[in-house]
């Protein structure tokens, strides 16, 4: 004999509503109690739906999908990573500038944007002084003192610098001592001639203008060396770089020749960048200095001065 099956919906629906029928027959055989059968109907109601509701189906475990999620990002981040481009290297570092080789005068121009006035400018410095115009030029006021002073070899040449206070008058202008630098050779030259070191007095003024004073350096037939270049040479610190301030005093005026006739131009720096609108003076007589300091300088600065430059069509001017 063949069973004929109830499909699983009608037999859940018929499981549920059999007790609703048989305490609706409980209802009709006593309706002495109402009140009482109301409340167990309610009870048997608030039964089952408990049990639909912990029969109902599972939500899926955030964690567990956060976690299978997870390689998914991580891929991707690793995927937009993998994609940037890689940074170009950093162009090489320029040649530092200096007297020779690659740093050498005629290649300034090409070490860096900012030294292009080295190669293209008009007013250059130092100039061979030639064709000069003699008239009488204003003496020149040289507010100079004694005082503490600090020498050092930076790499490129012998300075010093000195306290605050001394200063150049010239021109209308103030122009306030910064460092004094040595040179062999002297980078000015006087028609055609040479001189073998010079000292350059560089200065500024409050609106940042430049101007250089320099003395021109020479042996001499007397042995005896030149003071205050001595005090220099009896004081340079033991190794390159450093700088030593020592107790003695120094006036900037001891370097200077006692005849303060001067030629005049307008140039620029002689080192890099070479700016321009620079006032040069040059004093016209040489200072003596003896063999012996003469070699202790080239001993450690054989050639430390910048070729002369085109002169143009520049006014230069000299003491009459």
């Amino acid at each position: 004999m063949s069973r004929t099956r109830l499909p699983l919906t009608r037999l859940f629906a018929a499981v549920l509503l059999l007790p609703c029928l048989g305490l609706a027959a409980e209802e009709r055989a006593s309706d002495a109690a109402p009140s009482a059968l109301r409340e167990r109907l309610a009870d048997r109601l608030k039964d089952d739906a408990a049990t639909l509701k912990l029969s109902g189906p599972r939500r899926p475990d955030k964690a567990a999908s956060g976690a299978a999620a997870e390689p998914s990002r991580r891929g991707s981040a690793a995927a937009r990573g993998a994609a940037k481009p890689a940074k170009p290297a950093a162009p090489p570092a320029p040649a530092p500038w200096g007297y020779e080789g690659d740093g050498a005068p005629e290649h300034w121009a090409r070490l860096a944007p900012e030294n292009r006035l080295c190669a293209a400018g008009l007013r250059q410095s130092p100039v061979d002084l030639r064709d000069t115009v003699r008239v009488e030029q204003e003496p020149l006021r040289l507010d100079y003192r004694a005082g503490a002073f600090t020498v050092q070899d930076n790499g490129r040449a012998i300075q010093l610098t000195v306290a605050p206070g001394n200063a150049l008058q010239v021109m209308g202008r103030r122009f306030e001592l910064q460092r004094l630098v040595f040179r062999a050779p002297a980078e000015s030259r006087i028609a055609g001639r040479s001189f073998d070191m010079s000292v350059q007095l560089l200065h500024k003024d409050a609106e940042g203008r430049h101007a250089v004073l320099e003395v021109l350096l020479d042996r001499g037939m007397a042995p005896a060396p030149q003071p205050a270049v001595q005090t220099v040479l009896n004081h340079l610190p033991l190794e390159r770089g450093e700088a030593y301030t020592p107790a003695q005093a120094l006036d900037p005026l001891d370097f200077l020749p006692a005849d303060r006739a001067y030629f005049s131009y307008m140039g620029s720096l002689s080192t890099p960048p070479c700016t321009e609108g620079v006032l040069w003076l040059v004093l016209r007589q040489p200072v003596p200095i003896s063999s012996p300091q003469l070699e202790i300088f080239r001993r450690f600065h054989p050639m430390n001065a910048r070729p002369p430059q085109p002169a143009g069509d520049r006014l230069i001017k000299e003491s009459s």
